[in-house]
């Protein structure tokens, strides 16, 4: 992996689908990803995170990783995470990502962000560097980082990822539960791992204001991360209806089209552009 001291440039013309993109094979997938990455064709996304208390500044951040392929199309994270996610791709895809992470962190100082990650990625070398590295060049990094590990990856090596947080939380770096809900399996494990935020899969989301069994089911996990201590977020909120009844329900923070898509524009560059608009 070619280090990666600043985020690439997208080409121009990025309006072309995906579906046009790449064709649904994973082989081919993989041969993508594996073209982006030694361009260095690999760049975050940054979607905001909003307090319903505060909902006129964001949060944090969430930094989604995206890659190019050759004609300059940005391919998000889903269309080729589920492919790469258990291969050696998979961990410079997580080494790339969080090194773009402390590269934003540095260049923001008043900047919070999230980053995902795979639990398979705690024990390769390589990361752990990248790690190391970020958190020892900026002593207010750890606690602007929030690592974001999904469901499924966590209950895979449980022992890993409980022995990470116990490493990185006395220096301040955050952890959330990503797609929370999305397996029950995991219900068993909550009290060992003790995130400190607990993201709520969109399939509960999606349509909550005019689905009582989904009220229901969000309504219950919430009673979950409130008994172990944790804050809630509701990912894929998309209409002001829900983003409401998510609030009334008691909702920490939420996530979404409905506050703001996912953006390659670093916010201090959006910041820096609404102040010469405003001059």
């Amino acid at each position: 992996m070619h280090p990666h001291h600043r985020p690439p440039r997208p080409p121009a013309g990025l309006a072309r689908p995906f579906g046009t993109a790449v064709a649904p094979q994973d082989a081919d997938v993989t041969e993508m990803v594996a073209r982006a990455i030694a361009r260095q064709d690999v760049l975050l996304a940054f979607q905001p995170v909003i307090s319903p208390h505060q909902p006129q500044e964001p949060a944090f951040y969430e930094g989604l990783i995206r890659v190019l392929d050759e004609t300059g199309c940005i391919i998000p994270a889903r269309h080729f995470i589920p492919v790469v996610e258990t291969t050696d791709l998979g961990r410079e895809i997580d080494c790339l990502a969080l090194e773009m992470a402390f590269y934003s962190l540095g260049r923001d100082p008043s900047l919070r962000l999230a980053i995902n990650m795979s639990a398979r990625s705690i024990t390769h070398p390589q990361w752990r560097q990248v790690l190391e590295r970020g958190l020892a060049a900026d002593l207010t990094a750890a606690e602007r980082l929030i690592l974001e590990i999904s469901e499924e990856s966590a209950v895979q090596m449980p022992d890993k990822v409980m022995d990470l947080m116990t490493e990185l939380r006395a220096s301040g770096v955050s952890f959330a539960l990503d797609d929370f809900g999305a397996s029950y399996a995991f219900l068993r494990h909550l009290r060992d791992f003790m995130f400190d935020i607990l993201k709520i899969d969109g399939q509960f989301v999606h349509g909550i204001a005019h689905n009582p069994d989904n009220r229901m089911l969000t309504s219950s996990l919430i009673d979950i991360a409130r008994h172990f201590e944790m804050l809630t977020l509701a990912e894929g909120v998309e209409s002001a209806e829900d983003a409401r009844c998510l609030t009334a329900m008691g909702i920490d923070g939420m996530q979404g089209h409905f506050f703001g898509a996912a953006t390659i524009t670093p916010p201090w560059e959006l910041a820096r552009t609404s102040q010469g608009t405003s001059a």
